[in-house]
């Protein structure tokens, strides 16, 4: 890729959003205030606000290999704290996605040096789920719903924060878990129960 062309699409975004609107960068600059914390995979193939139809300031974004939100995981852990407490975002989304190679490789017998400890946790996922997971005898529906899985559990893990668990208390905080469709486009709800999430983990992960 020529780095030039990336600096002159730069000059033709900044004159079209101009000539729509000509005080949108001086708006811009005077803050954010996102409804939404998106938490994606990396993948090149998966862009937050292009897929949902949204522009700059519309949504707070943390990406990650395979969408995870781990406890000792700083970065992922400020992004949540930042956006849920400070940012005041009323909506938490965690969106994977099928192909997903973090996934994929996590099914997979290989030692992959630095992204062990990180792929271990989607191998938690499938110990978790594996009597659903090993009844699909489609590899590809398999490595599908582990996919489902493993944003379902992401959710789970949002919701054990004190931070989610004082939003939702304090004004409603919601969680979402999605999958995007890199064969059609298409944004799926996998409609994640969040109240019934937080009264089956509450014993355990109540925080005051």
């Amino acid at each position: 890729m020529d780095l030039n062309k990336v600096f002159k699409n730069n000059d033709q975004w900044i004159k079209e959003k101009l000539a729509l609107d000509p005080n949108f960068f001086s708006d811009l600059g005077k803050g954010q205030s996102p409804e939404l914390l998106f938490i994606g995979c990396s993948d090149s193939r998966v862009s937050a606000e292009e897929l949902m139809g949204l522009g700059p300031g519309d949504v707070f974004v943390h990406r990650n290999i395979a969408n995870m939100v781990i406890s000792i995981d700083l970065n992922a852990m400020s992004v949540v704290n930042y956006a849920v407490n400070f940012l005041k975002v009323n909506h938490v989304i965690v969106c994977g996605h099928y192909e997903c190679g973090g996934v994929k490789a996590a099914m997979q017998s290989a030692d992959l040096g630095i992204l062990n400890p990180w792929l271990r946790n989607i191998r938690d996922v499938y110990r978790i789920h594996k009597n659903e997971l090993n009844s699909i005898s489609d590899e590809d529906k398999k490595y599908e719903r582990l996919v489902e899985l493993n944003v379902k559990e992401q959710c789970v893990n949002l919701i054990k924060t004190a931070a989610v668990q004082k939003a939702y208390r304090d004004r409603g905080l919601q969680v979402h878990g999605w999958v995007f469709d890199v064969h059609t486009g298409k944004l799926i709800d996998l409609k994640i129960d969040f109240e019934k999430y937080l009264k089956d983990i509450m014993e355990i992960y109540h925080l005051d």
